[in-house]
């Protein structure tokens, strides 16, 4: 069982916490199966995903973060189990203000009732990592106090401590563990929880989000209050608005649903593909809808990246699928994998998928189907983009469900055209220039000698010569020079 794991003494403690809960919810076949426990007799209990469900909640917010990772890995999980993990719920009891008070006093320095014009004790909502309470700043801005509950890190570490001591035990006794990459998969768990953690990080996320959009007025990122901002405590303005949960509370508060679901798509898609950087959960306790149809966004503890590389794939990725291109989706797919010279192999994935989803891109089936055939071919999928697809999925739910005419394929064909544009934009090639004369200005002096060195060396008769040692100075000089001719020719056009 878990017992035999090889922990520090300070975890010991919450490893048997652990190892009572995983009993009390009949988790031996599970364990077993993990390779963390000694084989088993009893037959799989038909339930297991749902008791698996219910023993993460009952174990806390890390092992419900978990879970939720593991709701988006339908390329390794079949669907029962990715059908329980999306019911995870991390509740989380109000606690008496009183019992967050020495917390916030050590974050602010003093009472805060003498750092705010008004503060209310009676919480706003509660989670299972903070508790938000409204409060007034002495200039009459009206903010939101966000809490982190009191010893919630140390338990969450210890948490993650352990979680990667079984993740190294499953993966040297379990193969299916190795496939995935068990290990990883904590990291990245423990990545994304001590960057929710720290509310200071929250706070610059937000802040880079409001700097990306500071040109469009239809969105609304709050501001950060950095004087009162720290790692266990932030404080942002609040924003009155209405969740996008149903049309007519929304039509009812003045604003179009189907303003905000083409409005909602644009932006998500803007942040993902053109700003590389995007909200990672928009579910709708997340998303509030304004008057004059903006969309406010709130909780930046989870923001998605996306590089360069992978945006370009993206698009390919769904260009193929729309223009019915099975080679392209082939060796885009390869490339996921991380296996480029096997773009055959994929091609019969390619083909179907095509057939099947190609004349209508309904995202989450396509998505279903793809994680499927992947878990069947036992290839995972890249980590990076398993949370764009997530948070894609997510708004195609939201937004569908307040204008069951809202097509993200569309939207995703209009962010595509936006970002071949944004790639073509002399801004664009004007910073590509610029990286040239920087990289020209490296080479300094010897520049000018080495292209006269290249230049002779092209002039000489092809006399038999002994073999010379060759200076991969002079090829990167004359590179350098081609794109720089390269790009004068597209500044000057």
């Amino acid at each position: 069982m878990l017992g035999t794991l090889k922990v520090a003494a300070r975890d010991r403690t919450r490893l048997g916490e652990v190892a009572a809960v995983m009993s009390r919810f009949g988790l031996d076949v599970l364990l077993a199966r993990l390779g963390l426990g000694s084989a088993q007799d009893e037959p799989e209990p038909f339930d297991l995903p749902d008791r698996t469900r219910r023993a993460l909640e009952a174990l806390g917010p890390t092992w419900v973060k978990l879970g939720q990772i593991m709701a988006t890995r339908a390329d390794i999980l079949p669907p029962e189990w990715i059908a329980a993990f999306e019911q995870l719920q991390s509740s989380a009891p109000r606690l008496p203000f009183e019992d967050l008070r020495p917390a916030v006093e050590t974050a602010l320095g003093e009472p805060p009732e003498t750092v705010f014009a008004q503060f209310d004790a009676e919480p706003l909502a509660a989670a299972s990592m903070a508790q938000v309470h409204r409060a007034t700043l002495p200039d009459g801005t009206a903010v939101v106090v966000k809490i982190r509950r009191p010893g919630i890190r140390p338990r969450m570490e210890a948490d993650l401590r352990l979680l990667g001591e079984v993740a190294r035990v499953m993966e040297r006794s379990n193969a299916e563990a190795r496939r995935f990459g068990a290990t990883k998969l904590i990291r990245q768990l423990g990545s994304a929880i001590l960057g929710e953690l720290d509310f200071a990080n929250e706070g610059r996320n937000a802040d880079l989000l409001r700097d990306d959009f500071a040109r469009d007025s239809r969105v609304l990122i709050p501001r950060i209050h950095w004087d009162y901002t720290s790692e266990a405590l932030i404080v942002m303005d609040h924003i009155p608005g209405v969740p996008p949960r149903n049309a007519q509370v929304l039509r009812d508060a003045g604003i179009d649903p189907a303003v905000i679901a083409a409005s909602g798509a644009d932006i998500v898609l803007q942040m993902a593909l053109i700003n590389g950087r995007f909200h990672g959960d928009p579910h709708p306790g997340n998303l509030l809808c304004l008057p004059g149809n903006r969309i406010g966004m709130i909780d930046f503890g989870l923001i998605g990246h996306v590089s360069p590389r992978r945006r370009e794939e993206f698009i390919a990725f769904v260009q193929a699928l729309v223009t019915d291109d099975p080679a392209l989706l082939a060796e885009t797919l390869a490339r996921w994998a991380e296996l480029e010279h096997q773009v055959p192999r994929f091609m019969p994935i390619a083909e179907g998928l095509v057939v099947r989803h190609g004349r209508r891109l309904v995202l989450a089936d396509l998505v279903a189907d793809l994680f499927g055939t992947l878990r069947e071919e036992k290839l995972a999928f890249p980590p990076d983009l398993l949370l764009l697809f997530k948070a894609l999925i997510t708004l195609d739910g939201v937004l569908g469900a307040i204008e069951p005419d809202f097509d993200l394929a569309a939207a995703m064909r209009r962010a595509s055209g936006r970002l071949v544009m944004e790639r073509l934009s002399p801004e664009r090639w004007s910073r590509r220039a610029a990286a040239v004369a920087l990289e020209v200005d490296r080479l300094g002096d010897d520049l000018p000698r080495l292209i006269r060195a290249l230049v002779r060396r092209a002039e000489a008769p092809p006399t038999p010569a002994p073999a010379q040692p060759f200076d991969s100075r002079i090829l990167a000089a004359a590179l350098i020079a081609a794109a720089l001719i390269v790009a004068a020719a597209i500044m000057l056009t």
